[in-house]
């Protein structure tokens, strides 16, 4: 697991230090301008998101209602959604020259990481009691959400911007659907030039340049997490009236209408309503006799192909760590670290650094097939190991020395005591890293093949062709890709919540 997590990583910052690619790199104009619209855009998206969600956010900490757990399901729904599907819906929704463009990539940003700014500000405490003594006196309302509220919840709002800044900042699939030629982030000039042009040493600089601008803001961040806040959880109380529940409903509206318009844009073809795009759902004819490239159908039995190789892959290889850190000490604790790389650094930096890493003699993979699945594994792998270290963790020391005692062997005191508690982690994990490979697209730009494309990477094609029912036909990919997605997290919530009952 090092050689496919660590290695690569390495490997690609000693790329970087060919001074000739990385004048070259830093000395090209447009790489300033990808650094600047990848900044701006990032805060913008950062700022609207936090200010949009904050509300609803407040909303759900304090209050019970009927209907809130679906709220924060469909927004978290959305929030796992490939970002090619939601990128799809909001192209739908926008009106001719708002389709593409800063605006849209910025739309996408905002629905896509509500749920971000939903989830953690709900169960950060809200200081109820507080402010009902600051009313008490002589407080105004935006006094007392001034003064007392925004200071004790702001920990939680700064690690909620920080994750929605990392996303945008990363933004590869939205950019590639909606962007257009002056709104292209470090992401998609990555691959440009590892694909397009070939610049491996200068798309490998501007990797490691977006993992030091994203270092830095982390760090700003984790500062501003420091302050204190408060500890416990907050009591919900009934919403006083159906008034306070608009912000839910508002936010409820704006995420969902992407998926909404992307159903309806699978049935409407040369401006009117047509089942064209599903029609043509299996078909690569352009006309008889003419070849469209993509096929549909080979793409989606590539799609579920990776997800199956790339499950097992990443169990196994998350199931091994886990067991590895569970026995060991500090090297145990410098595994996990390493492990978690891949939360933070973008996916097209996983692939590239893959891409560069094995190109040579016998691990010269870049024309096999298993190239595609090995980097959806790895950027999987840390879904599957961060519950399982946390299961492993909530297993008290003395247990094992208990079965040990009883006269089982180290492997089967290790196996009845932390590998029972792995078991529910790992299949959940495993869910997980299907949902991750099926909708997984950045890697998958650099890694994939011409003639083993998988379903996100048909997608954005299709939605690039202008004409006939290609995006009838592209929507209604995105439509049985949302779905499928959506499914396995579904049935990954229902299992949880029935083994919490039994």
């Amino acid at each position: 697991m090092v050689a496919l997590v660590v290695v690569p990583a390495v490997n690609l910052v000693i790329s970087t230090l060919d001074a000739g690619a990385l004048s070259g790199a830093l000395g090209d104009e447009r790489v300033w301008e990808v650094v600047w619209f990848s900044l701006w855009q990032a805060v913008v998206s950062t700022a609207v998101t936090v200010v949009i969600g904050v509300w609803p956010a407040m909303v759900v900490a304090r209050h019970r209602f009927r209907g809130r757990a679906v709220f924060i399901g469909g927004l978290t729904a959305v929030f796992v959604l490939p970002t090619v599907v939601l990128a799809a819906g909001v192209q739908v929704v926008l009106p001719g020259e708002w389709a593409r463009g800063a605006s849209a990539v910025i739309v996408a940003h905002v629905v896509f990481n509500l749920a971000v700014v939903v989830r953690t500000v709900a169960v950060a405490p809200v200081p109820v009691g507080l402010e009902d003594a600051a009313r008490t006196l002589g407080a105004s309302r935006m006094q007392v959400a001034l003064r007392v509220t925004l200071p004790l919840v702001a920990p939680a709002l700064w690690s909620a911007a920080a994750v929605v800044f990392l996303f945008s900042f990363t933004s590869f699939g939205v950019v590639r659907v909606l962007g257009d030629l002056s709104s292209s982030t470090i992401e998609v000039e990555v691959w440009r030039r590892a694909i397009r042009l070939g610049d491996v040493s200068g798309a490998a600089v501007l990797s490691v340049l977006q993992v030091v601008v994203l270092a830095a803001v982390l760090v700003v961040t984790s500062r501003m997490q420091r302050s204190r806040g408060l500890r416990g959880r907050s009591m919900l109380s009934p919403v006083p009236g159906a008034w306070s529940l608009a912000p839910v409903v508002a936010v409820a509206a704006l995420a969902s209408t992407p998926l909404v318009a992307l159903v309806w844009g699978s049935f409407r073809s040369d401006g009117g309503f047509s089942l064209a795009g599903w029609r043509a759902f299996g078909s690569d004819e352009i006309r008889p006799g003419l070849r469209l490239g993509l096929d549909p159908l080979a793409a989606l039995s590539a799609s579920l192909m990776s997800a199956v190789v790339a499950t097992v892959l990443a169990v196994v290889l998350g199931g091994l760590a886990v067991a590895v850190i569970s026995v060991t000490g500090r090297s145990g604790a410098w595994l996990d670290a390493g492990l978690a790389l891949p939360l933070g650094v973008s996916a097209v930096t996983v692939g590239l650094g893959l891409l560069i890493t094995f190109d040579s003699g016998v691990f010269d993979w870049r024309a096999s097939w298993w190239m595609v699945p090995l980097g959806h594994a790895v950027v999987a792998v840390p879904f599957v190991v961060r519950p399982a270290v946390a299961a492993v963790r909530s297993v008290p020391g003395d247990l094992r020395a208990a079965a040990a005692t009883l006269g089982a062997s180290p492997v089967r005191a290790w196996w009845v005591t932390v590998g029972a508690a792995l078991r529910r982690p790992l299949a959940a994990g495993a869910g997980l890293a299907a949902a991750v490979s099926l909708g997984e697209f950045g890697a998958t730009s650099l890694l994939s093949r011409s003639g083993s494309e998988t379903l996100p990477v048909v997608i954005e094609r299709m939605l690039a062709r202008t004409g006939g029912s290609f995006r009838a036909q592209g929507h209604a990919l995105a439509v049985v890709l949302a779905a499928a997605t959506m499914l396995i997290v579904v049935l990954i919530d229902r299992w949880r919540d029935d083994r919490v009952g039994h």
